[in-house]
C-alpha cells in the first residue's frame, strides 16, 4: 500500500508543477474498514469498505487551491490538478497561507500497523462483539436490553508529498469493542458502556471484560437521583476528565489563540493549572493511538510540553497560526484531503500521578465522583463553565449513591487551578487521555 501511495503522490505534484503551480502539496490516504454490530445476539449491521482518495493543495503566487478526489484514473487525475490551479487564480491572496520550507528526513518507527488485522474478517468481529454483549447481559438479570455491542478494525495509510522535496508515509491500524446494556429503572431506562481500542489486536482488553464492566456500571446507576445543590470536591472519571482536557486543547490551539478567541490568550509563561498538572502533546509514543512520525505539512513530529508545573509553555501551532503570532511551528499541523492545514492534538495527555482512583476515594471525605457528563456548557473566552454530569455522591470516603441529573460548574482557569489529586490510571486509548483527577471545590446544582 505504502509504496503506491508516494507514488501516486509525487505523480500528482509533478503534474501540478508542469502546469504552472509554484508549489504543490499532495496528501493521499487509503483505509479498509470493517464494523459488525450485535444486539441482544442478532446480527444488526455488518459494513465493510475500502477507500483511496487524494487532496491536492497548489499555490500560484500567495494565492492557492485545493481539491480532493477518489476518482484515480488519469482523466480523474487531470481534472483534479485542473481544478486545485483554477481555484487558486481565483482565490484572494494570502501571504500567511504560503507553505513552509519542509525536507526530507528520517522518519522514526512507531510501531503502529498490526498485519494481522488484514485478516481479521466479519466473523471474528461478530464473535467478540457477541461475547462482550453476553458477558454483559450476565452480570444481572435486571439487564433486560440493550444499545448493541460493536467490534470493528481499520487499516489504512497516509502519505504526504510536496514539490519542496518532502515525501513521507506512515501505515496504522486500530480494532475496539464497545458494548452498552440497558436496565429498567422505574419510569426510566439506565444505560452504560464500556469499550477499548487499541493499534494492536492482542493489546485489546478481552470481550468478557469489557462487557462485565459495562453491566456493573448500568446495574451501579439503578436509583439513580438528584441531590441538593452545594459545594462539593469533584473527582473526574478519565472518561469524564478526556472531555476537559479536549476543551482545554481548544484553548491553547494556535487558531484560537490569534483569533483572541481562548481566556489563554495572553497567559504563556504564567500558571494556568495546578502545580503538579503537567500536560503534554507526544505524537512519539510507540503504538500511541495519535502518533505519527511528521505532521500534516511535513514536519518531523516532536514532544511539545503544553504545561509544566502548572505553567503554560506553549501553544500547539501549525504554520498558518505561527505567523500570525509571528512564531514558528510546533509541528502540530494537521490536514484533510482539502483545505488548509489547522493545529491539531495528537497524543495529548494529562501527566499521570502516584495516586491510585481508590486512594483519592478514600481521601475525599464528602464530594462527587462524575463518571460521564453531557451537554456543551463552555465558554473558551470568558473560561465560563457548566455542564450536566452523573455518577456517585462519595461519603465517608466511599463511593455511595448514584447520582443524575445535576449540573456541575466552576470558571475553567479555576478548574485547572484547584486540581490537587492526580491518579495513576492513565489509559492511552484515546489521543486525548487523562487519569482520574480531583477538583478541590466546584458547584454542585441540583435540587
Amino acid at each position: 500500500m505504502g509504496d503506491d501511495l508516494e507514488q501516486l503522490g509525487a505523480r500528482v505534484v509533478e503534474a501540478a508543477r508542469k502546469q504552472g503551480a509554484d508549489v504543490a502539496e499532495a496528501l493521499v490516504r487509503a483505509h479498509r474498514e470493517l464494523s459488525v454490530r450485535v444486539r441482544k445476539g442478532d446480527v444488526e449491521m455488518v459494513e465493510e469498505a475500502a477507500s483511496r482518495g487524494i487532496g491536492l493543495r497548489v499555490f500560484v503566487g500567495d494565492r492557492s487551491g485545493s481539491m480532493a478526489t477518489s476518482d484515480l484514473t488519469d482523466t480523474g487525475l487531470e481534472t483534479l490538478v485542473e481544478g486545485a490551479l483554477e481555484v487558486a487564480k481565483h482565490s484572494e491572496p494570502d501571504p500567511d497561507a504560503r507553505p513552509p520550507e519542509t525536507h526530507a528526513f528520517g522518519q522514526p518507527d512507531l510501531d503502529l500497523l498490526d498485519r494481522s488485522l488484514e485478516d481479521f474478517g466479519a466473523r471474528d468481529a461478530e464473535a467478540l462483539a457477541r461475547e462482550a454483549e453476553s458477558a454483559a447481559f450476565a452480570v444481572s438479570d435486571r439487564i433486560t436490553n440493550s444499545e448493541g455491542a460493536s467490534c470493528g478494525r481499520v487499516v489504512g495509510g497516509v502519505a504526504l508529498v510536496t514539490s519542496q522535496g518532502f515525501s513521507g508515509l506512515y501505515e496504522g491500524s486500530r480494532v475496539s469493542i464497545g458494548v452498552q446494556p440497558v436496565a429498567p429503572d422505574g419510569d426510566k431506562l439506565r444505560t452504560a458502556a464500556d469499550w477499548d481500542a487499541r493499534r494492536f489486536r492482542h493489546a485489546l482488553r478481552s470481550p468478557e471484560a469489557i462487557g462485565k464492566e459495562a453491566g456493573e456500571r448500568v446495574v451501579a446507576k439503578l436509583g439513580a437521583s438528584k441531590i441538593e445543590s452545594q459545594q462539593l470536591p469533584v473527582i473526574f472519571h478519565p472518561d469524564a476528565g478526556r472531555a476537559l482536557l479536549s476543551a482545554l486543547f481548544g484553548c491553547i490551539s494556535g487558531s484560537a489563540v490569534y483569533r483572541r478567541s481562548t481566556y489563554l490568550a495572553d497567559r504563556e509563561g504564567t500558571p494556568v493549572a495546578a502545580e503538579g498538572v503537567n500536560v503534554v502533546d507526544d505524537p512519539l509514543i510507540p503504538r500511541g493511538p495519535a502518533s505519527r512520525p511528521f505532521d500534516g505539512e511535513g514536519f518531523a513530529s516532536r514532544k511539545n510540553v503544553v504545561i509544566s508545573g502548572g505553567t503554560l509553555k506553549t501553544f500547539l501551532l501549525d504554520t498558518y497560526s505561527a505567523r500570525k503570532l509571528q512564531r514558528l511551528s510546533t509541528a502540530s499541523a494537521s490536514r484533510g484531503l482539502t483545505g488548509r492545514p489547522s493545529p491539531s492534538a495528537t497524543n495529548f495527555v494529562l501527566q499521570p500521578g502516584e495516586l491510585s482512583p481508590e486512594a483519592i476515594v478514600r481521601d475525599t471525605p464528602k464530594g462527587l465522583y462524575v463518571t460521564s457528563m453531557m451537554g456543551f456548557g463552555f465558554n473558551p473566552v470568558t473560561g465560563d463553565f457548566s455542564r450536566g454530569a452523573e455518577g456517585f455522591l462519595i461519603e465517608n470516603g466511599q463511593i455511595s449513591q448514584p447520582v443524575s441529573e445535576i449540573t456541575i460548574g466552576v470558571n475553567f482557569d479555576d478548574l485547572w487551578k484547584g486540581i490537587d489529586a492526580i491518579g495513576s490510571d492513565l489509559d492511552l486509548k484515546t489521543g486525548t487521555a487523562t487519569p482520574t483527577f480531583r477538583v478541590r471545590q466546584m458547584t454542585v446544582a441540583g435540587t
